[in-house]
């Protein structure tokens, strides 16, 4: 260790924007406290992120070249370039990378390594004389519902009818699974991802080799969860607290600032979801024939639906002549951040991506819940059912879809001023969200983090 006691960190996250962006926030935080950070990442993907970098003089982004792989279109970096079928093709490429990677770490003499998905790391890592830390940018509660010992994944996969309750000592909460959400769990976790293991045995492995576990959480939040992985797993489980992103550097393009201030405060349905999420084209019909439905104006920054050529082919029929000048469906990228905290939005519909959530909670607008894959279902039983701050929009149990009726609902009832669910979500949102911009709270889960990272070194 150096004589200012200060480490040096290797990050290596999945190569997904969402992993990416979470790794570079806790870069941030530490780089902050004078830690230096070593951040590997695809090669053309680092001008997506030089940006969000504030501490340049401590992070240094290392390129990496993504390895060919046969089925993998040419250019693609992250999962952001792919649909989710060519996802394992691309942990495939990250897996080929190990050998570059030891060279890395040998040259860069790191104290320590974050990781997440490249369950190959520990042994590395242990081979070298440095720590490896899982940085996990999913909730203790989904890692404990679905990866707990509790569950013997090394004895037989997961069935649906296995997912649909928790294990049996997983903390009292309000997280169950549905029918069809259980199945597509369980379908993904006996799949390949990466090339000869499936998405469960990764993950497995990931979490058990660690010298220990991070969580981007609070305890005030989700201890019962971390106290319950930490017994299962053996493992010291370490909270980096919120980690929020820092306020955006730009300020809101002018189209969207002269838009959203022609509505009242707080009277406006913001709806994005992700870089990622692509719903199937009758439920983004429903889901915008809902938006209609309430009467209130929207902006839907959504991706075209399966199938479309073009987003306004997809819309449902007269739409546009009908919602014109209150409402605005967008196929490209927004500031979110930004739009989040304008006056005028009043709700937020989310398919409860962990980063959104994050950003949602600190703001004033109340959430409207649509889950759409993996851990976005838990995430939304503990906004709903656990800290009760969001109403989750109601689905068919069997097949999950949803209908214009539900969506609309969701909407009235975090935003009626005469409903009682309302007033419970508004009264558990301010709460929450004072907690969390509280004075010194972040400050405090990073510097004990610090503290816990050098007792690690030293054992």
């Amino acid at each position: 260790m150096s004589v200012n006691n200060t480490f040096h960190v290797a990050m290596y996250p999945w190569f997904a924007l969402g992993h990416l962006t979470k790794y570079l926030h806790i870069s941030n935080k530490l780089a902050e406290r004078g830690h230096k950070i070593s951040f590997l990442m695809p090669r053309n993907t680092i001008h997506k992120l030089e940006h969000s970098n504030l501490h340049p003089d401590l992070i240094s982004f290392i390129p990496i070249t993504v390895p060919h792989v046969e089925g993998l279109p040419l250019s693609s970096e992250t999962t952001a370039d792919l649909p989710f079928s060519l996802h394992s093709l691309l942990m495939n490429a990250m897996d080929l990378t190990e050998p570059v990677i030891e060279v890395s770490l040998r040259e860069l003499r790191p104290h320590m390594v974050f990781y997440d998905f490249t369950h190959w790391l520990p042994a590395l890592a242990r081979r070298l004389g440095i720590k490896a830390l899982h940085y996990c940018t999913i909730s203790p509660a989904t890692v404990g519902y679905l990866i707990s010992p509790e569950r013997k994944l090394h004895e037989k996969p997961l069935t649906e009818t296995d997912l649909i309750d928790p294990p049996p000592s997983f903390p009292l909460s309000a997280i169950r699974l549905q029918p069809h959400e259980a199945k597509g769990l369980a379908t993904i976790n006996v799949n390949d991802y990466g090339k000869g293991i499936a998405f469960m045995e990764r993950q497995w492995i990931s979490f058990t080799s660690s010298d220990a576990i991070v969580f981007k959480t609070c305890r005030e939040m989700e201890g019962p969860y971390c106290d319950y992985l930490e017994s299962q797993m053996r493992k010291r489980v370490f909270l980096a607290g919120p980690v929020l992103p820092d306020p955006p550097t730009s300020t809101l393009e002018e189209k969207w600032v002269t838009w959203l201030e022609s509505f009242q405060p707080k009277t406006l349905i913001f709806c994005a979801f992700g870089s990622e999420c692509i719903l199937k084209s009758n439920q983004f019909q429903e889901l915008l024939l809902g938006f209609e439905l309430t009467g209130m104006p929207f902006l839907a920054a959504l991706k075209s639906p399966i199938g479309a050529e073009t987003l306004k082919s997809a819309l449902p029929e007269g739409f546009h002549d009908r919602t014109k000048g209150r409402g605005i469906v967008h196929g490209e990228w927004v500031q979110q951040q930004l739009i989040l905290s304008h006056p005028s939005v009043g709700c937020f519909v989310t398919h409860c991506g962990s980063g959104s959530l994050t950003e949602a909670m600190v703001n004033e607008c109340q959430l409207v819940l649509l889950p759409h894959a993996g851990d976005q279902f838990i995430n939304a039983r503990i906004m709903s059912g656990d800290l009760k701050i969001g109403v989750e929009v109601e689905k068919n149990e069997e097949d999950g879809l949803f209908t214009r009726e539900a969506v609309c609902k969701a909407v009235r009832a975090v935003t009626e001023n005469d409903s009682e669910l309302g007033h419970v979500v508004r009264t558990n949102h301010a709460k929450w969200r004072e907690f969390l911009l509280s004075k010194g709270l972040e400050n405090s889960y990073v510097d004990d983090l610090v503290q816990k990272l050098h007792s690690l070194l030293k054992s």
